[in-house]
């Protein structure tokens, strides 16, 4: 499933990346989304805005287009 599919509270893991950017995956690497990180979704913005993630203790701002690079699973 998508990150954006989430809702506010849901707790889940990351399972792999779908992007072909190596540039954007190794950004994603240095932020914490690692394979089988656990992350919180915080806040999401109306209307397909920005998705606030809380991942080791940091917290993220992903733009929609940025949280497609993922793939997750509900906890």
């Amino acid at each position: 499933m998508k990150l954006r599919k989430m809702k506010r509270g849901d707790t889940g893991f990351v399972l792999e990346f779908t992007t072909s950017d190596p540039q954007y995956r190794q950004k994603l690497l240095r932020m914490g989304l690692i394979r089988n990180a656990e992350f919180v979704v915080v806040r999401k913005a109306p209307f397909g805005g920005p998705i606030e993630i809380e991942v080791k203790g940091s917290r993220l701002v992903l733009r929609s287009d940025e949280a497609d690079a993922f793939e997750v699973e509900l906890k």
